[in-house]
């Protein structure tokens, strides 16, 4: 009997499956998690909380970032919100941007390499490393990600389709815009000079003048509309905005230091294929083709013009994935066959071995063996205790079971070493978030530390200060609990209630005197965290 595989290359219902199961795996069943997710969730809820206007607040102070992503939230939350937890609905926005930004890069592939090769670079895209966290927490970046993407289909279709290539272009602007912006529209601005380099005709010109028009009145209708509706919050947002770009609050020569530092494992596999891609090119005198120069050329733009826009963090970084993903799918389908073998099996090798540790792992945390591995999973979140959850047990057996698929069947092809990396990355990532769902979530989420601190204020508690609580904090406590904190420097100067944050003793104690001591706390197994309640004496 003949046992099925995977047909290589993929295309239709195989390729949309496994770009489904890729921008979908872990981005359900967990609580928002530290920093930038529960940041731009609460954001979000906020958002969906007001009411009224366009703007834009964090735990009810004014937020100023370009709202596209919270407004994509929001109706991800109006059409799923009855059918998944609140956060869950609200993250699904960064599953559509990922899916467009995928969906882009086929089509772009398709223009400058062929349709039997054009699924290369968005399967070499979600097998880079950089993307898979990003891509799966809530992250307006991502809109920006899928802007650059569009971008890039824009100038490989402008030759052909001028007509599609304008609007493309002149949507990627209004999406960098919307999405992130001046820091978004300013990279994607020195972009759109190089098909005037590149194509050098007045049919060009005129297509990137239109896209730039159009794009232009776009902007000011929706920059309209958020002034008539949120007059305030949209001037101060513009003058953040304006005072961030030019403030050079940022060193240029350290953010490309710290470019260089992300680069070699943050866009792994890439870059090598990329090397290979340039090597072969140049053998061949193919190199200066525009489907190799201008993927080549962009990267280089993003990575001198991002730094003078952004502060480079690994959030900023995936910025530069789609033209390398553009540039390494030729170097990827004429690997030598001793060169695709190898990788081949390193992924089929790498994989599975962190599939087992996963296994291995989740059962000290369930079943205590092995021991040791157990009480080193105790040591890093004291107090922890793994609960048996069927569904995420079942959903873990059933993705181990494809990937044993995967590595028995998968036919010999020029494909099966990228597809097969970027199925077991996938894979190993959705063994994490379920397998280990408990314990992350125990050591990430601020559920617990945000209850226990609502359970110590009173119900009339009226106003509450804080004093060097963090963002992110901030966000958790609204996010779970809906509490509300005021900068005590300012309008928190006369509550009754002040929450500080800090490491020391010195951090913690508020400045001034007349002020007790109600709770202290912070979250298990965080050691550099802790936070005070303190409760004004009276007068």
């Amino acid at each position: 009997m003949t046992v099925p595989s995977l047909k290589l290359p993929p295309t239709g219902w195989t390729l949309a499956g496994l770009f489904a199961f890729y921008v979908l795996a872990g981005l359900f069943g967990h609580d928002p998690w530290k920093t930038e997710d529960v940041i731009h969730l609460a954001v979000a809820r906020d958002f969906l909380d007001a009411g009224h206007g366009l703007e834009l607040s964090l735990a009810g102070r004014p937020f100023l970032a370009a709202p596209l992503y919270y407004w994509s939230a929001a109706l991800t939350w109006l059409g799923f919100g009855w059918l998944m937890p609140m956060h869950d609905a609200l993250r699904l926005a960064s599953g559509l941007w990922t899916a467009l930004t995928l969906i882009t890069l086929y089509y772009a592939g398709r223009e400058w390499y062929g349709q039997n090769n054009a699924a290369a670079a968005p399967i070499l895209l979600a097998g880079s490393f950089g993307l898979i966290v990003r891509a799966h927490e809530a992250q307006p970046m991502l809109v920006l990600l899928a802007a650059i993407s569009l971008w890039l289909l824009s100038v490989a279709l402008l030759p052909r389709k001028p007509r599609a290539a304008v609007l493309l272009l002149a949507s990627a602007l209004i999406l960098g815009a919307l999405g992130v912006g001046l820091a978004g529209i300013l990279p994607l601005l020195a972009l759109t000079t190089l098909p005037l380099i590149f194509y050098r005709t007045r049919h060009a010109l005129l297509s990137i003048l239109t896209a730039l028009a159009l794009a232009a009145l776009v902007l000011a209708a929706a920059g309209g509309a958020l002034y008539a509706l949120a007059p305030e919050w949209f001037l101060a947002w513009t003058r953040h905005e304006r005072s961030a770009l030019l403030s050079g609050d940022w060193s240029y020569g350290r953010d490309m230091l710290e470019f260089l530092k992300l680069l070699p494992w943050f866009s792994w596999p890439l870059w090598p294929l990329v090397g290979w891609t340039i090597w072969q090119k140049r053998r061949q005198r193919q190199w200066q083709n525009v489907e190799i120069l201008l993927p080549l050329v962009a990267f280089a733009v993003l990575f001198f013009v991002l730094p003078v826009c952004v502060n480079i963090r690994e959030r900023t970084a995936i910025l530069i994935l789609p033209p390398l993903a553009l540039l390494a799918t030729p170097g990827a389908l004429i690997l030598r066959r001793g060169a695709a073998n190898a990788f081949d099996w390193f992924s089929g090798t790498v994989f599975t071995v962190f599939a087992i540790l996963m296994w291995t792992g989740w059962s000290a945390m369930i079943f205590g063996y092995p021991a040791r591995l157990a009480e080193r999973a105790v040591e890093l979140e004291p107090g922890f205790i793994g609960r048996f959850d069927f569904w995420f047990f079942a959903l873990a057996a059933l993705v181990t079971l494809w990937w044993g698929w995967l590595l028995l069947t998968l036919p010999r092809s020029s494909w099966r070493c990228i597809t097969r990396w970027s199925a077991g990355l996938s894979i190993v990532w959705l063994l994490a978030v379920s397998l280990w769902l408990p314990w992350i979530d125990y050591g990430k989420s601020y559920r617990p530390t945000a209850a226990t601190l609502a359970a110590q204020l009173p119900e009339n508690a009226g106003c509450i200060a804080e004093w060097h609580v963090g963002n992110a904090q901030l966000a958790s406590f609204a996010y779970f609990e809906r509490l509300r904190f005021m900068p005590l420097e300012s309008e928190g100067q006369y509550c009754r209630w002040l929450l500080t944050q800090g490491n020391s003793r010195a951090e913690l104690t508020p400045p001034g005197q007349g002020w007790q001591r109600v709770w202290e706390g912070n979250r298990p197994g965080d050691r550099k965290e802790r936070f005070r309640l303190y409760r004004r004496l009276a007068e």
